[in-house]
């Protein structure tokens, strides 16, 4: 660092350099400033405010910088005048740079600030302060990975000692002259960021407003009620649209979650920030120093040895709670459906109506959409139990399990994510992977993704498992979804390996606090997964069996759903290839063919081909009769395993942007799931289990 008195004779560039200092109160900012500055510093106030305001001079690698010490404050949320100041100035004044000073020893509490300086997309260079002082107290900090996690340069520093100081300036004059940053981005939740994508399509279509903030920071301050910030919004003319939709999805997230969004922006802060500290910072505690409820919990539900077991224990208990309550209710449907088809059949034989008419509404209608439907109180419990885990805060703390898990297989961690969301559906799951930066990390996980067991391949797994394991039923099932997961895991270490070599980027998992679900924000979520299955069953479904009893009755004069019937003719032409897996009648054979539609078709296909109801039978009894449960497990398998459904096809189209990839996703799986189920079937037969 130059004299004072070369500062004096040098003339001002026309362009100067402005480095704003921000940190918490204590962090060290005002002593790095000094450091930076010396005697080159002068003291105000902030227009119109008595706030003292603090300017000064450094002169380095011949560039003049003005270094402006922003008040100490703990965050952004501009509650304070002090936290307005620098909020202010950050947005409108827009520095260089900024060097952002945390207390090494204190880093849970200062990161709060750097996570909202990053969300606003500022240039920032983290000086990780009083390093002397953690040490004392045995607090090691992971610089290298702390940098890779937040994506900014972090330098160790000890300000009393002058030490790290040249890095620091070396970084922050390095970072000044870099191109913009993109802003973080902290995944608050499916319910949050729905509402933040509705108010950014609002906030687009407002060109004064695009010019003078972030989209997407924008959406987050209006929707944490930010009220300074809200006043200025006011004051720019027509955003009454913007001000309206905001108050809905207000509405709508206090509904969801029973308390105000701010809370639920500054958990998922939390939680983000506590996954970096978990990751980076490593402490001696003694026995006196107590942990939070939450730090007591994750030392078990996250340790090294026990967290798999744990997590493997929680999805064994989601299926036997589903299967041990649903089972009677599935009953209870299943009967009203054979009563309803019998009573249809009588009403319409009755009535004179012609004989394809009856078996269109019996063996049509009420057979291939009535053996769907049953399944409902299942598909309502899993995701009940699902939305528990998650509101509770432990689907957070599984990710983390398995994030470790998957890196060790040189998987990115973050993967693990929308391969979570894949058990509910795989469409969006596929989106989700936009949150992966590297695109190599995105096709693996794309790939992946369809061999998570989604919604739909749930009545496939209850309809053979309750014919053939009905007393092991949620075991099969529990294994059929471990099945999944570990061929997702082998298959994209293979693809890691051979296909997309190199090194996966770091990833940050949000540990939020334990929290007790509320009822309703609870109940609000079930309905809206459960009742997305429930259209399905009343478009798609529909739409898929009615055509499968057209082609069961054609050509005229066959008898109902024979070998001759042309939908017998297309099941006869495939079912050979199926005969190795213990599957290879022509009625599996057609069902597998429209399962490509949409998985829960398998089931309403074979619910047509079987003319259930005709006899009072159920599905699962006419099944029992024409299967064995070894060939049925390697069913299931294939169910599992084969072609994704057409939505999903679209899905991986249309994020790849690439036919390659979709043709590669289709024929890898169809090999795979051919190869795995004859693997169960063959290798069970030598074990005498056929």
């Amino acid at each position: 660092m130059e004299a004072a008195s070369e500062l004096a004779v040098q003339k001002t560039p026309a362009k100067e350099i402005v480095i704003a200092l921000a940190g918490n109160p204590n962090s060290g900012k005002t002593t790095i400033f000094n450091s930076l500055t010396g005697a080159r510093q002068h003291v105000g106030n902030w227009p119109g405010v008595t706030v003292e305001k603090k300017e000064g001079r450094l002169l380095s690698a011949g560039k003049t910088c003005r270094v402006v010490d922003l008040p100490g404050t703990y965050s952004l949320g501009a509650y304070s005048e002090d936290e307005i100041i620098a909020r202010n100035f950050i947005l409108h004044e827009k520095p260089d740079v900024i060097i952002n000073v945390v207390d090494a020893s204190n880093l849970e509490r200062n990161l709060y600030l750097t996570v909202q300086l990053l969300e606003m997309g500022a240039r920032v260079v983290v000086a990780l302060n009083m390093m002397d002082e953690a040490q004392a107290r045995q607090i090691t900090v992971d610089r290298e990975k702390l940098a890779g996690l937040l994506g900014v340069p972090v330098v160790p520093t000890v300000a009393t000692k002058n030490k790290g100081v040249p890095e620091l300036i070396r970084q922050a004059l390095a970072a000044a002259g870099a191109g913009p940053r993109e802003a973080l981005k902290i995944d608050y939740g499916r319910e949050v960021e729905a509402e933040i994508g509705s108010l950014g399509t609002v906030i687009a279509s407002h060109a004064r407003l695009m010019d003078r903030y972030s989209l997407r920071w924008l959406a987050v301050k209006l929707l944490e009620e930010d009220d300074h910030l809200l006043q200025e919004i006011r004051k720019t003319p027509d955003v009454g649209d913007l001000l309206a939709r905001r108050e809905k999805s207000l509405r709508r997230l206090r509904e969801i979650a029973g308390e105000e969004a701010e809370n639920l922006f500054a958990e998922r802060r939390y939680g983000f920030i506590g996954g970096i500290v978990k990751q980076t910072v490593s402490r001696k505690k003694t026995v006196e120093q107590r942990l939070s409820l939450s730090d007591r919990i994750d030392r078990v539900v996250t340790n090294r040895f026990l967290g798999l077991p744990i997590f493997l224990l929680a999805m064994w208990a989601v299926f036997q709670f589903t299967f041990k309550l649903g089972d009677p209710l599935v009953g209870w449907i299943e009967s009203f459906f054979a009563w309803l088809g019998g009573v249809t059949e009588g009403a319409l034989g009755a009535a004179g109506a012609p004989e394809w008419t009856v078996s269109l509404a019996v063996d049509g209608i009420i057979g291939g959409v009535g053996s769907v439907l049953v399944f409902i109180p299942l598909i309502f419990l899993l995701f009940l139990a699902i939305s528990f885990l998650e509101d509770s805060g432990y689907m957070a703390r599984a990710a983390y399990i398995m994030d470790r898990f998957m890196h060790a297989l040189g998987l990115h961690g973050k993967s693990f994510l929308p391969m979570l969301i894949g058990f509910g559906c795989n469409v969006p799951a596929i989106m989700a992977t936009r949150t992966l930066e590297n695109r190599q990390d995105r096709l693996i996980t794309i790939l992946i993704n369809p061999l998570m067991s989604c919604a739909a391949r749930l009545p496939v797994y209850v309809l053979f498992a309750g014919a053939f394991f009905s007393a092991r039923q949620g075991w099969v099932i529990f294994s059929l979804y471990l099945l999944g997961i570990v061929l997702a895991v082998v298959m994209g270490k293979l693809f890691k390996t051979f296909l997309f070599k190199g090194e996966s980027a770091p990833f940050v998992m949000e540990l939020p606090p334990y929290r007790l679900p509320t009822l309703k924000g609870t109940l609000i979520h079930v309905w809206e997964r459960g009742s997305a299955f429930i259209r399905k069953a009343g478009t798609i479904i529909f739409g898929v069996v009615v055509l499968i009893w057209v082609l069961s009755v054609l050509p005229w004069g066959v008898e109902y759903a024979a070998r001759e019937s042309l939908i017998g003719r297309l099941g006869s032409a495939l079912a050979p290839v199926f005969v190795p897996a213990g599957f290879g009648t022509w009625e599996a054979a057609a069902a597998l063919i429209f399962g490509l539609l949409a998985k829960e078709v398998v089931v309403g296909t074979l619910g047509v081909i079987y003319g259930v109801g005709e006899e009072g039978e159920g599905l699962a009894q006419i099944i029992g009769q024409q299967w064995t449960p070894l060939s049925a497990y390697a069913f299931m398998a294939m169910c599992l395993i084969y072609i994704p459904c057409a939505a999903t096809i679209g899905a991986i189209k249309r994020e790849t942007n690439s036919w390659k990839w979709t043709a590669f996703a289709i024929g890898y799986s169809l090999a795979l799931g051919w190869v795995v189920a004859v693997l169960i079937y063959q290798g069970g037969r030598l074990l005498g289990l056929g």
